[in-house]
């Protein structure tokens, strides 16, 4: 078959869809299959395909778009300036597809709601579509939207909301298979958006170990701290991740225990707010930013500690690499965690938000080194037999296959 892997957010891109995107591609490629990429530039405004010179520069559509879609001829587009950025992107990808030229593919797999509703529109009629929903979009706007405080948001900008709240159905309904990574994940398209539950498949993803393997054997010039135990946090520094939830705890847990070093592996726009979040809780020597790093297995190895704090998640990677470095995970109980994390036994999961909690589980594993490596060796052995790349390769090539037989192509 001949693959397109699609999405509207950046590619390469600092989230988990650029790394299950890039290994589903490679094992597909070693199958046999050809795989195409495609995405927003990472670097210019355009639309392109990863690894080729085919590209779309969004400039030289925005005149025609501008002409079709301007406060005369729809005024509603002009209601909310984000409304009005995303459709005009999503309309940019149609046309960048379309000039591509999709009838070479036998399926798209698009890796978003965005996506999947931008290439069903420019699809040929033989062509497949699968949507791989990695997690809410209109769940995480509203956070966004909240996240100064005012409950009232979605009375305030009403339009926003709702337009990602269809998003999330239109999206969905516009594949002939929608899959998610999470049961909860499914949960929220079907109780909250309205997708019919038989619509949607749960295939958690699997994880590529023998790369990961190869970081870890390079090692970090990164030295453990001298008589403390290290906590490590690889996220990025956005309040959808809950670091600012971290460091509340561990400023609790510092008022009981100074034996720990904090490890905040990442980046992004929330870093001077948490740079001074730190600062005021008086733990400039305890927390550390190591910005982004390439060398993520090799200081996980070097860690006692996994902690995750998010306040929205699916199945991130970050836990996924965690227990395969024999790590017990102390996470929330945001999205799909607490499938991942078996409290008691491979972490501990406590409620988005509760620093007590999430310090004393800290505290826990800080104290007792038997439970610590007990729970890591759990971790290990849960996260290897669970996180299978074959098994999750497999699920979607029988997704594919029967897309495209829906529509006449196999």
């Amino acid at each position: 078959m001949k693959i397109l892997l699609a999405t509207y957010w950046p590619i390469p891109h600092i989230g988990g869809v650029w790394p299950f995107m890039l290994q589903l591609k490679n094992r597909l490629e070693n199958w046999g299959h050809q795989v195409d990429l495609m995405g927003n530039g990472p670097d210019e405004p355009k639309y392109y395909i990863y690894g080729t010179g085919q590209k779309v520069m969004k400039d030289d559509l925005m005149h025609m778009l501008q002409a079709k879609l301007n406060r005369n001829t729809l005024p509603v587009l002009h209601q909310d300036p984000l409304v009005r950025r995303v459709e005009m992107d999503r309309y940019c990808m149609e046309l960048a597809a379309a000039s591509f030229g999709l009838q070479q593919y036998d399926v798209i797999h698009a890796q978003d709601v965005i996506a999947s509703l931008a290439l069903n529109r420019v699809r040929p009629p033989s062509t497949g579509l699968v949507a791989s929903l990695h997690g809410s979009l209109a769940r995480e706007i509203k956070i966004l939207l909240d996240e100064d405080g005012r409950l009232d948001s979605e009375t305030l900008r009403p339009l926003a909301h709702l337009y990602y709240r269809t998003l999330e159905y239109h999206g969905a309904m516009a594949a002939e298979k929608a899959v998610t990574a999470s049961h909860w994940l499914k949960n929220v398209l079907s109780r909250e958006y309205g997708v019919p539950a038989g619509h949607i498949e749960v295939s958690p993803y699997g994880f590529d170990m023998e790369p990961f393997a190869r970081k870890l054997a390079a090692g970090t010039p990164l030295v453990r701290p001298e008589g403390k135990k290290l906590i490590v946090c690889p996220a990025r520094l956005e309040t959808i991740k809950g670091i600012h939830f971290l460091i509340g705890a561990l400023a609790n847990l510092k008022q009981r225990r100074s034996d720990w070093l904090c490890w905040l592996i990442g980046d992004g726009d929330k870093r001077d707010e948490l740079i001074a979040q730190v600062q005021a809780a008086g733990l400039e020597g305890d927390v550390l930013f190591l910005g982004h790093r390439e060398d993520v297995p090799a200081i996980l190895a070097l860690s006692d500690i996994f902690v995750h704090p998010s306040v929205q998640d699916n199945q991130p990677f970050a836990v996924m690499e965690a227990q395969t470095a024999g790590k017990p995970a102390v996470v929330s109980n945001a999205g799909g965690l607490p499938e991942m994390v078996e409290h008691g036994e491979t972490g501990f999961v406590s409620m988005v938000g509760d620093t007590d909690t999430l310090a004393y589980h800290l505290e826990l594993l800080l104290a007792d080194d038997e439970l610590r490596l007990k729970m890591g060796e759990a971790a290990r052995l849960s996260g290897c037999e669970r996180w299978s790349l074959d098994r999750m390769t497999e699920h979607f090539v029988k997704a594919y296959l029967e897309a495209g037989h829906s529509r006449g192509r196999f």
